[in-house]
């Protein structure tokens, strides 16, 4: 799906790593089980990154655009009521992959509810959740006084089964869990699925997937993380998560060739970038590491090579 691609293809030219709020208890029970990925965002710490809001505007997909103008439509200014904004993929049986966002922060709340009664706007009752329209077709609901949940009715309603015992959350996929513990003090992090970490591999690869040997350990892809930083010009450091020892190093191989092969049709800037990614395999997890300076990064963000992985 577009979130996981946009994010992962970022990986071979860029990325980002600091401090952000763990996910709280309430925003936890609302992810179902069949997670496929997370994206979690620190926005006070966004807030006061130039190189930050330069990443933002160029590859925020459009959805995630949505998502932010949805919030603005019922009052909510994700720019300065927001402290962390976290978006759950999870996939349904009949529905394919479904998309809610939590956000954390101090919400105008009273003021919100006064605007719904003038307007004689009445919620939709989910059990006891209430549920109120916002802008694009979305809906809301307050999980307590600092969390609201969001996204079309049928993805809150898998999110609220999953918060109400009705289906398994997200405490019962150990592996997205551990995972989430690795990786949630970071500005910017993500953890994706096996499938999903599958799918991105092949796609970031390019021509070096179509190698024997990527048919041979993609089965033994078990999943991803990720973390980005700008607090001391731009940090990205990605996990992919395997089987086993041998598998990492024979991905790590792929991963370096794949890089080489970018190189080959890159700009100068471009290969400067490129230049700054090492990646290595330690014990089953391939490794891969980006570092560059605010200004360097900035110049890749406008090169035709960052605009094609980014779309």
């Amino acid at each position: 799906m577009k979130i996981a691609r946009t994010c992962f293809c970022i990986v071979f030219l860029c990325a980002v790593t600091a401090w952000a709020v763990p996910l709280g208890s309430s925003a936890r029970t609302v992810i179902p089980s069949d997670v496929q990925q997370i994206i979690s965002v620190d926005y006070r710490a966004l807030r006061n990154s130039e190189t930050a809001q330069a990443l933002k505007q160029q590859v925020l997909p459009e959805n995630l655009k949505e998502f932010e103008g949805a919030l603005k439509s019922v009052g909510i200014d994700p720019e300065k009521d927001v402290d962390q904004l976290t978006f759950a993929s999870y996939r349904t049986p009949k529905q394919g992959v479904r998309v809610v966002g939590i956000a954390q922060g101090t919400f105008p709340t009273k003021a919100f509810l006064k605007k719904m009664r003038l307007q004689k706007v009445k919620p939709v009752k989910v059990r006891e959740a209430s549920l109120w329209p916002m802008s694009s077709g979305m809906q809301m609901t307050f999980l307590d006084d600092n969390t609201l949940l969001f996204g079309d009715r049928s993805a809150l309603q898998g999110a609220l089964d999953a918060r109400d015992g009705y289906s398994t959350g997200l405490d019962s996929n150990n592996q997205i869990a551990d995972m989430i513990g690795s990786v949630d003090s970071g500005m910017v992090w993500s953890v994706l699925d096996q499938q999903g970490t599958q799918n991105m591999m092949r796609s970031a690869l390019g021509d070096a997937s179509k190698l024997a040997d990527y048919d041979t350990v993609k089965k033994r892809i078990l999943g991803s993380r990720y973390t980005m930083d700008f607090s001391n010009g731009v940090n990205f450091d990605l996990s992919v998560l395997t089987s086993d020892s041998v598998t990492a190093t024979t991905l790590s191989s792929l991963v370096k060739a794949g890089v080489l092969y970018k190189k080959l049709n890159a700009t100068p800037t471009e290969k400067i970038a490129l230049d700054s990614v090492t990646v290595d395999s330690d014990s089953s997890n391939l490794q891969l590491h980006f570092k560059t300076d605010d200004k360097k990064f900035q110049s890749l963000l406008h090169s035709e090579l960052f605009a094609a992985v980014s779309r």
